[in-house]
């Protein structure tokens, strides 16, 4: 059967082979102790792009980081007091940190959407655990199609997505995701319930932040907040006006292109890096050409409109 020639075993050959797929930029479903993870290396924009393909994601959301500890964590974002606490609490375990970014961290803009912060978990699973130390911190989302039940078990994987190779390792522990809080000034906000309780948080770390109506930080499944540039963006442009920066794709040049090809995995990994240098310009606006809206152009072309619509 064409499903079995994608099952890797999880003993020691199966995990090297996963790590070669991963350190050619590719992805692999891999068992956390909450759900699978579809993995790609979370410095690597094309092979961060391959996992919004998979999955048919519909909008470039912020993807967790799986760490191996809190040192490489650390490598990835600023810790708190506070967020320390609860990396000794309860890591590895079910529980996601959104933290501030380092500035020089090895991540991929994609992964972040673009932002200031930063999703981290470090796993209680032998088999992911061994990935992250073996090639580095994974993105890793859950591994089924965008919509579909987040997956317990290797079977899912391979009835949800095509063509990713899996690590089967038996049925996922906690069997749902993890719990995602933000660690801010003030303290700490909830930001999806998950595997964690909310009341073994409050026993570490106090009772949390009232809720926004638009929470300050974005997470995983969260998409009331997104990011802008400062300057207003116009879409659908085959030319640039005197004062706006030009974003361009297939033959459409600009003074910065997102895939001179007209590759959508080439353009989704540059997105988020050419509206920071389009903010930067000094110019007064952004112009950004036709990109399609297909496959990966859904994705793109979603997280442009959000960019370019009418600030409140």
């Amino acid at each position: 059967m064409a499903s079995k020639s994608r099952i890797l075993l999880p003993d020691a050959a199966g995990i090297a082979a996963a790590a070669d797929v991963l350190r050619a930029r590719g992805l692999v479903a891999v068992p956390t102790e909450t759900v699978y993870g579809l993995a790609a290396r979370a410095d690597d924009g094309a092979a961060v792009a391959g996992i919004y393909a998979a999955k048919g994601r519909p909008s470039f959301n912020p993807l967790i980081v799986h760490v191996a500890d809190v040192a490489q964590a650390e490598t990835l974002a600023v810790f708190s007091p506070l967020a320390h606490a609860l990396a000794q609490s309860f890591w590895p375990g079910p529980l996601t940190l959104v933290l501030p970014r380092r500035a020089d961290a090895p991540v991929a803009s994609l992964v972040t959407a673009g932002l200031d912060t930063i999703a981290l978990r470090c796993p209680a699973h032998a088999v992911m655990q061994a990935l992250v130390r073996i090639v580095g911190p994974l993105a890793a989302p859950s591994a089924n199609a965008s919509g579909r039940i987040s997956p317990t078990r290797a079977g899912h994987v391979l009835a949800s997505l095509a063509d990713v190779p899996v690590i089967d390792a038996g049925p996922c522990a906690a069997g749902v995701e993890s719990t995602i809080v933000a660690v801010e000034a003030g303290g700490w906000r909830l930001l999806r319930p998950g595997a964690v309780a909310v009341e073994a948080i409050v026993e570490v770390a106090g009772e949390p932040l009232a809720s926004e109506a638009t929470p300050s930080v974005q997470a995983p499944g969260m998409m009331e907040s997104h990011y802008a540039p400062e300057q207003p963006v116009r879409l659908e442009a085959d030319t640039a006006q005197l004062d706006e920066f030009h974003i361009g794709f297939g033959p459409v040049k600009g003074d910065a292109t997102l895939s001179a090809s007209g590759d959508l995995t080439e353009a989704a990994a540059c997105l988020f890096d050419l509206l920071h240098i389009a903010q930067a310009s000094g110019r007064a606006g952004i112009a950004v050409a036709p990109v399609p809206r297909h496959s990966l152009g859904l994705a793109i072309n979603d997280r442009l409109a959000r960019a370019a619509a009418p600030r409140g």
